[in-house]
Formats: C-alpha cells, structure tokens, sequence
C-alpha cells in the first residue's frame, strides 16, 4: 500500500513536469565548461546523486562546498536544487556564481521565486498544484523522490543520445571507496 502510495505520486508530479525542459537542460549541461552542483537538506542529497551520474557520464563537476571545490567563472554552470527556490543559504551562492559570469539551473517545485529570477533556466517538478500535502510523504518527500527520478530519465537519455556504454561510465567510477 506505502509503495503504490509514493509511485502513483511521484507518478503524478512527473506526469504534468513540463518534458521539454529535459533537452534544455541537457543543452546547458553540454555548453558548459564546467558543472557545479547544489543544494541544501535532503534537495542537497538528490543533487549529489545526479552530479555523481554527470561525473559517470564524463563531465567536469564540482559539489558546492566541498574543500576542494574551485572557483567558478564565466562559461560554468552552476545547478541548484531547491523545493523553495529560496533557500535562504543558497541564494548568495547563485548571487555570486551570477555575478562571475557563470549560468545558472534551478531545479524547484515553484516556476517562480528568488532562484528562478537569477536562472537562466528553471526547471519545475510537477507543477503549482503538484505539492499539497500527502500523508505519509512529509516534508519535501514528493519533490525529493520526483526530482530524483526526473534526473535519472535525464542520465537516461543522456546515455542513449550519446551512446555511453555500462562498461565506460563504471570505467569513471570512483575507485576509492
């Protein structure tokens, strides 16, 4: 009953995200000299998943605030997660990324918000009426979970458009663990 009950929700949200927006974000991605990724809380744990499959897709990405994290500068691209899309701790690293000529992606349940007024794209989960509350699925669940499976389709059909291999993304795979 609990799976049916998260599936036929996520099921909905993705049912009504708009499906061009994949390409327009696969467009970013691919003009981008390098990728930072972004996010607070449990958004912040869903962009790690999807920087990870960018890097098993051969692209140059960064985590924001990782030691070792450099700076960003004009032609990067710096995507952010955030259900808000004003998530106050992020908001002055967008202000930054903006101000050094770097493009910008907000992954967020709301088309419009402080996030999305410094974009270059929005990319809305679902839609405006797409996160009312759900018993069982607290605090952010529904867009979490559909954010995660929106950007595995968009690994998907990064694959087969580029036509990578099982064999070649586990050859990037870390080796250090």
């Amino acid at each position: 009953m609990h799976q049916k009950l998260l599936l036929d929700k996520i099921s909905s949200v993705l049912a009504v995200t708009e499906p061009s927006n994949a390409a327009k974000l696969l467009k970013h991605i691919d003009e981008a000299g390098r990728i930072f990724v972004g996010g607070a809380g449990r958004s912040g744990l869903v962009s790690r998943f999807f920087a990870m499959r960018l890097v098993h897709s051969g692209y140059q990405v960064n985590m924001v605030g990782e030691i070792v994290t450099p700076a960003i500068k004009a032609g990067d691209l710096f995507l952010v997660i955030s259900g808000s899309g004003g998530t106050k701790t992020l908001l002055p690293l967008l202000e930054t990324a903006k101000s050094k000529g770097a493009k910008i992606v907000v992954i967020s349940m709301k088309n419009k918000s402080p996030m999305s007024d410094m974009a270059d794209l929005t990319v809305q989960i679902g839609n405006d009426d797409s996160f009312g509350l759900t018993n069982g699925m607290p605090m952010g669940t529904s867009f979490e979970l559909s954010t995660l499976i929106y950007l595995e389709a968009v690994i998907s059909e990064l694959i087969h458009t580029k036509g990578l291999t099982e064999e070649g993304m586990r050859a990037i795979h870390a080796n250090l663990e």
